[in-house]
């Protein structure tokens, strides 16, 4: 059962890496696609995580199976995907990839929720089941830049084949049928209203606010990276960019050992300092003797990615009521992945816009600057406001004669 829920991780964030990191590159490059465009395109998935709930929520908790939604949805995206690859204007490209993320953005909660059900002990296994993801993601991310096709519509293909893939290989899970089938449906099923109540705690509120603020600066990197590595000549960009993912796997194994010594607060600040170090060695390095800092900066996702999000959901589980524990991390996610991508792929889009040059190449010392300070701004707003109250009442006890 694991494996096969593994298998599944795969296909699901193989799909999601195999078009999105070089699809900046592909509009840029070969459409001209302006740079708040790309950054609309890529805001399309921000939109699917705001609209994701009430998708969830209504069908797959209460309606189908889950595994038939999922079939459907990664049917539909698969044509959608498609479509999309063979479009050429701006308006052409972003309805079937908005109407696709739509689509795809849902499978990410329920792929979560499907794996959730069919094991014992979902705090102890999921985090193995769930690395496959990041292990697809790689694998695609090295096929495509090996591929050599970063800059035409071939990921948006790749990613349609995997999506049909993925949707016969839902026939071999097991069967998830809805738990909710006869209770009746209401909108704070779907939306994580009644965890709002929790922002009334400072802590809570500047964790909330620091992350809904440090996605902006993170869309810069998702939204226009590749763009930027093949623009100032990195050869393999997208395969490089898997050490981003790399990364990830290995940090994580660290999170215990760091979490013992530095504890919520200097470990959420160490992930967003991350986040400004890695815009500087992207502001300041290049090809040549100067690719040792395009490669930290990319490694420094790890960093970033981890020691924040994964970081901030073991906060949130902590601190969260246990029976408003799943709200609260709805509601993290859609201040995150949701309205913080949104804002981002806008703000980065019109940064980029404005530093084109009249070549149609782009003065990304600006631009990565311009992210970088964001960064620091947010972190610094965390590390003056922010109190780990478990923190200061263990330091209190401590100190207690």
């Amino acid at each position: 059962m694991k494996w096969r829920l593994r298998v599944m991780m795969l296909f699901e964030f193989g799909i999601w890496g195999a078009w999105y990191v070089t699809v900046g590159t592909w509009l840029g490059k070969t459409l001209h696609f302006t740079g708040t465009e790309i950054g609309a395109v890529a805001g399309t998935t921000a939109i699917g995580a705001i609209i994701s709930p009430l998708f969830v929520g209504l069908l797959a908790d209460r309606l189908f199976d889950t595994r038939r939604v999922l079939t459907l949805l990664h049917l539909l995206g698969a044509v959608l995907l498609a479509v999309a690859a063979q479009q050429t204007t701006f308006a052409l490209v972003y309805a079937p990839l908005l109407a696709y993320s739509l689509c795809y953005m849902p499978t990410l909660a329920l792929t979560a929720s499907l794996a959730m059900r069919h094991i014992k002990d979902p705090q102890e296994e999921f985090g193995a089941i769930r690395v496959f993801g990041s292990i697809g993601w790689i694998v695609v991310g090295l096929v495509v830049g090996a591929w050599g096709v970063e800059a035409t519509a071939s990921p948006l293909l790749l990613a349609a084949g995997l999506s049909v893939v993925m949707a016969g290989y839902c026939f071999t899970l097991p069967p998830t049928p809805p738990l909710a089938r006869h209770t009746r449906f209401e909108m704070r099923h779907a939306l994580p209203l009644e965890s709002l109540h929790l922002l009334r705690g400072r802590s809570m509120a500047v964790f909330a606010l620091a992350s809904f603020l440090i996605c902006i600066p993170l869309q810069f990197y998702y939204a226009f990276t590749n763009l930027f590595l093949n623009e100032v000549g990195v050869v393999n960009a997208a395969g490089k960019m898997t050490g981003g993912q790399m990364s990830e796997l290995f940090f994580m194994l660290l999170i215990p050992w760091f979490f013992r010594r530095l504890g919520v607060k200097w470990m959420l600040a160490v992930g967003m300092l991350a986040w400004v170090l890695r815009y500087a060695m992207f502001a300041f390095g290049g090809t040549g003797e100067l690719m040792w800092m395009l490669w930290l900066g990319i490694i420094l996702h790890g960093v970033c990615f981890d020691f924040f999000f994964v970081v901030g959901q073991i906060y949130i589980d902590r601190e969260a009521p246990p029976a408003l524990r799943a709200a609260t991390q709805g509601l993290i996610t859609f201040l995150t992945y949701g309205l913080g991508m949104f804002v981002g792929s806008w703000l980065s889009g019109v940064a980029v816009q404005t530093y084109t040059r009249s070549d149609a190449t782009h003065d990304w010392h600006a631009i990565w600057l311009i992210a970088g300070a964001f960064a620091a701004f947010v972190f610094a707003l965390f590390v003056v406001l922010f109190k780990d109250r478990k923190a200061t009442a263990d330091a209190a006890v401590a100190a207690t004669p």
